[in-house]
């Protein structure tokens, strides 16, 4: 028999904040030892997906009976500071607006320790964005959520604890 760890779980509310933790490995980075800027999407989209599953929110199950599909179809990103090899990250996700087909999602990527030693530094802001994802039908058109997503939205941004 084989003592595996416990199953990794990334993310966890916190009030009304999704906290989303991620490490930055070789692949991430350029030459330099710095995270590319495209990586940063990547870890977002991971923290959302998170978030969403969290929330009892299943992605999977409405693509395969055919409701549609998560999309982004807006984004504004600000970097502010590099990640680099090894840092330990936390991308914080807030729910900011919650609309029929759509939903409004505030995400930033901070790095607070130094992975090796161990020390708590303080957070610093590496990235700033905020995301706007519509649900799309299969044939790419917007269209509702299905039902009870926008209360689950809502929820997460009212910060309240809900049943998953």
């Amino acid at each position: 028999m084989v003592n595996a760890p416990s199953p990794f779980v990334p993310g966890a509310f916190v009030g009304a904040e999704h906290h989303f933790r991620a490490r930055v490995y070789f692949e991430d980075t350029d030459l330099s030892g710095i995270v590319y800027h495209a990586n940063y999407l990547r870890y977002m989209e991971r923290a959302r997906s998170d978030m969403l599953r969290l929330a009892g929110i299943d992605q999977r199950a409405a693509m395969e009976v055919g409701e549609g599909a998560w999309a982004v179809t807006d984004l504004a990103i600000k970097y502010r500071s590099p990640a680099k090899l090894d840092d330990d990250l936390l991308v914080v996700s807030t729910v900011e607006a919650v609309r029929g087909a759509s939903v409004i999602i505030a995400q930033r990527i901070l790095r607070g320790s130094d992975t090796l030693s161990g020390e708590t530094l303080t957070p610093v802001i590496l990235t700033d964005a905020q995301v706007t994802a519509a649900f799309l039908s299969p044939g790419g058109r917007p269209r509702r959520q299905p039902a009870g997503w926008a209360d689950r939205f809502t929820a997460i941004m009212n910060g309240e604890t809900f049943p998953c």
